[in-house]
């Protein structure tokens, strides 16, 4: 297995050179990985400091990771931080303002043993943190080969994952390679004990903390809040397949007024949204304050958005997954959400329709039932409190996580 996925990053590297021609996606993380290792090296000579590496995936593991790096610089704030990102979506957003706490944002070089043996020996980490999932074999093995600190954060594991297969072995050993794993629930901490990974913490989610703390101080936009008259649904990260669905519930409501934030502005996917709806349908960037439905088409708003709703629709579940639905439960919203194949995928989906502020539709009389009763006092309270309660339970997850990593795993020098 070992020299299949040393082949395989090998043939991932020059495929991605290769396909940059076509996809506008893969040109960006070719382009943005030119230079990679002397960017690196300049960052270094201007912070020769202790740091701490993170690594995420994208955006979303990112959003997990923020409250981590909070609770690390507040505790050692002379500690230098740096993020790598292996996907563009992740890494372009990321640059296009300055992130609190952060001292300097990568792409991770594709995984191949030079490249990773050059980022480690460059980027020298005296810690390195890896968020939920994206692990790299030949990154993680020039860690070790180093004696460098090394935790998984915010893991969340399923049966099903190739590490808990009779075939896995060299997937197992990656795990056990952690000085420590922390994970969002007990089941995740049992399978890894499972297969001898002991050296395991239940800490939750830390998206938690993040989504907490923007919940108490969201953006302000005072152009949106004047054109509201009537109750707000906020409809985040939607693809096609969610505005199939909901599209002839926007039509049929009255009294309501909806603000659509796409997953992505870049498509032809919002004109054809703005024929199909039969209400007064503009574009943020055409600000008008008459609107009945207002499409952001732009990036960076949703997060804060939830302030306004009375109601949320998050979408992904449907397609390649179910985006961010802590962000409007912190705005202590009931939140409704496609109806997930694999539950277990998203586990604060499962945990939110327990508690009674998340709620599965699959099809447009789902929509139409579970929306009246939402629109109903009684009920509509009662989701309000789940969702406050559910905020409430899971807070305080990246203090958790650095504690351990002070008193049981890492120890200052």
């Amino acid at each position: 297995m070992k020299i299949l996925y040393q082949l395989g990053m090998l043939l991932m590297d020059g495929l991605m050179k290769l396909g940059s021609h076509w996809s506008p996606r893969l040109k960006q993380g070719v382009s943005g990985r030119e230079g990679l290792f002397e960017k690196l090296e300049a960052f270094r000579k201007k912070h020769p400091s202790p740091l701490v590496w993170f690594h995420v995936a994208s955006l979303g593991e990112y959003e997990q990771a923020k409250p981590v790096i909070a609770a690390f610089k507040e505790k050692y704030p002379f500690w230098a931080v740096a993020v790598s990102f292996f996907s563009p979506s992740g890494y372009e957003q990321a640059i296009r303002k300055k992130q609190l706490w952060v001292d300097h944002i990568t792409y991770i070089p594709t995984d191949t043993p030079s490249h990773a043996k050059r980022f480690v020996k460059i980027l020298s980490p005296d810690m390195a943190v890896f968020i939920k999932y994206d692990l790299w074999a030949n990154h993680i093995r020039e860690l070790k080969k180093q004696a460098i600190p090394l935790f998984l954060v915010a893991a969340a594991f399923r049966a099903e994952q190739v590490y808990f297969k009779w075939y896995g072995g060299f997937f197992r050993n990656l795990l056990c390679q952690f000085d420590h794993i922390f994970t969002q629930n007990s089941l995740s901490k049992d399978l890894l004990e499972k297969i001898n990974c002991t050296r395991v913490s239940v800490t939750g989610d830390p998206r938690f903390d993040n989504v907490a703390r923007i919940s108490t101080q969201p953006k302000s936009f005072p152009d949106i809040r004047e054109g509201i008259n009537a109750p707000v649904m906020v409809l985040g990260s939607v693809w096609q397949e969610d505005m199939d669905l909901l599209i002839p519930w926007i039509n049929q409501s009255a009294d309501i007024q909806f603000i659509l934030a796409p997953h992505d502005i870049q498509g032809p996917m919002i004109q054809r949204w703005q024929q199909a709806i039969q209400k007064r349908c503009i574009r943020y960037s055409a600000y008008k304050s008459d609107w009945q439905v207002l499409i952001i088409d732009n990036i960076g708003m949703l997060s804060s958005l939830y302030q306004f709703g009375r109601w949320a629709y998050v979408g992904g579940a449907f397609g390649k997954g179910l985006h961010n639905i802590l962000e409007p439960l912190a705005f202590g919203i009931p939140v409704l959400f496609g109806e997930l194949k694999q539950v277990s995928r998203f586990p604060e989906a499962g945990i939110s329709e327990a508690y009674g502020c998340g709620f599965p539709v699959k099809n447009n009389a789902m929509l139409a039932e579970t929306m009246n009763q939402l629109m109903q006092p009684e009920p509509y309270q009662k989701a309000c409190q789940a969702a406050r309660k559910l905020l409430l339970a899971n807070l305080g997850s990246a203090e958790k996580t650095i504690e351990t990593i002070k008193e049981t795993t890492w120890k200052e020098g």
